[in-house]
């Protein structure tokens, strides 16, 4: 079929085939990019239920929208041969992976993390997917884990769901395997549960276990239960334990072994009894290895018979990119400086043996006189890089060093001076140049992600950054004054996929806090399906869109996606503020309690983070976790103030916290320098609100709350649900308005 079209797809080439379909990369001429397209089989064509497990795959796959699960884009028929359009991977599966090289503990984390959110999500769909094994996982080049072949997938929810059939998304050299026979226990028999081996309901902990011994494989380089014939696994499956992981590699840790050990009991009530529970400790142990790694070294011996015949290492560092210091002292160019270093973490974040600290944790060190040791003391980092910039008109004049923290000797220092359009070309330099000091060889995969651009327009670049800062203050002004820059960038790059993210991201904001008017949330979603069209992996584009879902009250979906954006990037600007709002508005308190300390330990300074969750304790009655995010919360704002001290925001939540904490005096105070600074904006008003609730002085409270209606966007549901406000839930007028408010709202 090489070279002939099929619909509007032109066949590429052949990738590879198995027993229920043969798989060719072609070229969506519609859209301009390559696909996978999957026929079914000549001899299989005729056979009904082979095509009806075929078109049940294509069903179940997409009905699963996540960044971990091979995408689904269309069905269709070619002179009678079905066939399905998929996105097009590039990478190698789990299984070429594991093979290849023993994987160290921090990639196993990382990995067995990406795969429990992708389960999570099917099986919240009521998908179970029956088939988990190292083939059926793939590792793109970026990095990114997917799930693949749904052939074997029970549909629907609980016990009621219908078995689909055997696999139809069958791997390349899958005849090696271990397969299913007809009539027999479904799934890959190396892997099965003890309840899939003996051919009962199975449930989503039947994942779980075959999850579990992938991660048994990841972490040692061997199979759980081996065997030579499908006799012995069973047996071995039903009736046997696995060797200890670390008697087979001695520096795991006890927590990996833990975690992998409950996964694959026997008995299901044993288990992980949901893949989201499982990913919560995955995820503390991905933290916890990455703190381990901020005190140098993490590394363990591969195993005997590595190439060249001696232990390799692992090696992962750490650096933090401070804020380079804005020579010029032009307050315009305040914003290119702050998005020039943010991409440069974002840059130094694609090499994957090394730890880079979040924008949000250097953010505090931004104009201060810190040397490389006082940093790295008090982030536990290996390496500095910090650096000057100064802009004269299109003319950069750029210098970057790389300090050893503990000894504060430079490793490697440049200086650049280019012109703006060669800004991208400095950033990827930056990047390769650190890995090269550091004796940090760039994969491929590496290579091609750093050379990747978000625009080729400099001038677009520079709209981006404008607004980007614009954006962050939330003031109906400087909101009005992004919206005009993203869209000036649009205007000079049609194809800049960060920039309709961010002009996504505007209209949500203007919509909750201004502006209810439903053209915001077209607007939004409109630039929304642009970005996302232009690079379906934006997590700035996946939080936009969570960030409108939560403006337009669909909260399951707001969460949905805010998941999918910090599954590609964990500290993608407002998911985490989105997520936890989405999940209090939705009284879903405990799964925001569960997250809540990662999202303030990945946002640090960004003071609006805190909000959400604080409430969620209070909500909870858990007074004592409430009362320590808010003097957590207090701290950031100081600060903010220091640098920022016309931030009216951070004035009206610091009143807040000093009212919660028993300090009204210092309340009232800044309250009246808040409302001052912005005396009809509705996020100062409300916050005052919440202020005198907090005191208990129901007569201001009421009142300020009844004016809200004439200054902007307000929710009287999410004061109904706020505990700063619990004075006025029993007040017979406040019971009105949240009644008169839901009726016009419906």
């Amino acid at each position: 079929m090489i070279g002939s079209t099929v619909s509007h797809y032109k066949i590429l080439e052949r990738l590879g085939g198995g027993g229920m379909g043969v798989v060719y990369k072609a070229e969506d001429s519609r859209l301009g990019r390559k696909v996978a397209l999957k026929f079914l089989p000549d001899d299989t064509v005729a056979d009904a239920d082979a095509l009806e497990r075929f078109r049940r795959e294509a069903r179940a796959a997409s009905a699963l929208n996540h960044p971990g699960i091979c995408t689904i884009y269309d069905v269709g028929d070619h002179d009678g041969r079905p066939f399905i359009v998929m996105e097009l991977l590039e990478g190698e599966t789990l299984k070429a992976r594991i093979a290849s090289q023993v994987m160290s503990e921090g990639e196993v984390a990382d990995t067995a993390l990406q795969i429990a959110d992708a389960l999570d999500a099917a099986h919240r769909r009521g998908v179970i997917h029956r088939d988990i094994k190292p083939a059926n996982l793939f590792i793109t080049r970026e990095g990114r884990v997917k799930l693949l072949d749904f052939g074997l997938a029970k549909l629907g929810k609980k016990k009621t769901a219908e078995a689909v059939g055997i696999s139809a998304l069958a791997t390349v050299g899958a005849s090696q395997e271990l397969l299913t026979s007809p009539g027999t226990a479904l799934g890959t028999i190396a892997y099965m549960s003890p309840e899939q081996a003996r051919g009962d309901e199975v449930d989503v902990r039947s994942d779980i276990f075959s999850f579990g011994v992938v991660m048994y494989e990841m972490a040692t380089g061997q199979r759980a239960f081996p065997g030579s014939t499908p006799a012995v696994i069973f047996e071995a499956i039903l009736n046997r334990q696995p060797p200890p992981m670390m008697g087979i590699q001695p520096n795991l840790s006890h927590e990996l072994g833990r975690i992998v050990e409950r996964a694959m009991q026997k008995e299901p009530g044993a288990r992980y009894q949901s893949a989201g529970e499982m990913r919560a400790d995955l995820d503390r142990l991905k933290r916890d290895l990455e703190a381990g790694r901020t005190a140098g070294v993490s590394s363990r011996p591969s195993p005997a018979g590595a190439p060249g015949g001696a232990a390799t290492t692992q090696v992962v560092k750490s650096v933090a990119v401070l804020y380079f210091e804005n020579l010029s002292g032009a307050r315009e160019d305040e914003f290119f400086r702050d998005g020039m270093t943010e991409d440069v973490i974002t840059e130094l974040s694609k090499i994957r043996r090394l730890h880079v600290f979040p924008r949000a944790t250097v953010l505090p060190f931004r104009g201060q006189a810190a040397t490389a040791t006082e940093v790295g003391q008090q982030l536990k980092t290996d390496y500095v890089l910090n650096g000057s910039l100064r802009r004269a008109g299109n003319r950069l004049r750029i210098n970057a060093q790389l300090v050893d923290a503990k000894t504060d000797f430079p490793l490697w220092a440049e200086r650049y001076d280019r012109e703006l359009q060669d800004v991208f070309e400095v950033q990827d330099e930056i990047a390769r140049k650190i890995a090269e000091a550091l004796r940090l060889a760039l994969t491929p995969q590496e290579e091609k992600a750093l050379a990747r651009k978000p625009t080729e327009n400099p001038q677009a670049y520079d709209f981006f950054l404008r607004a980007r800062g614009y954006a962050r203050r939330m003031t109906r002004l400087d909101l009005e004054i992004a919206l005009d820059f993203y869209e000036q960038a649009i205007e000079l790059d049609p194809s800049f996929a960060l920039a309709y993210a961010g002009l996504a991201a505007v209209c949500a904001s203007f919509f909750f806090w201004h502006e209810q008017d439903e053209k915001w949330i077209h607007k939004g979603v409109e630039a929304c399906e642009r970005a996302l069209e232009l690079d379906p992996q934006s997590a700035e584009a996946l939080a936009a869109r969570a960030m409108l879902y939560d403006a337009d009250r669909k909260f399951d979906q707001a969460v949905r996606y805010a998941r999918r954006a910090l599954a590609i990037k964990p500290d993608c600007d407002g998911a985490y503020i989105t997520l936890g709002r989405s999940l209090f508005r939705s009284d879903q308190l405990e799964e925001a309690a569960a997250i809540a300390d990662r999202a303030i330990e990945i946002s640090g300074n960004d003071y609006n983070v805190h909000l959400p969750y604080t409430l969620v304790f209070e909500r909870l009655g858990r007074r004592e976790k409430a009362h320590e995010l808010r003097k957590q919360q207090a701290t950031v704002l100081q600060e903010q103030l220091r640098q920022v001290p016309e931030d009216a925001r951070a004035w009206i939540l610091l009143a807040g916290n000093h009212a919660s904490l028993g300090d009204h005096e210092a309340a009232m105070r800044e309250l009246q320098k808040a409302t001052s600074l912005r005396p009809r904006d509705p996020i100062i008003v409300y916050n005052a609100a919440c202020t005198y609730g907090v005191m208990n002085k129901k007569a201001e409270a009421l009142e300020l709350l009844k004016r809200l209606g004439d200054v902007g966007n307000f929710s009287f549901d999410w004061a109904s649900r706020d505990p700063d406000l619990a004075c006025l839930h029993d007040d017979p007028e406040f019971q009105r308005l949240v009644a008169e408010d839901r009726a016009k709202r419906q």
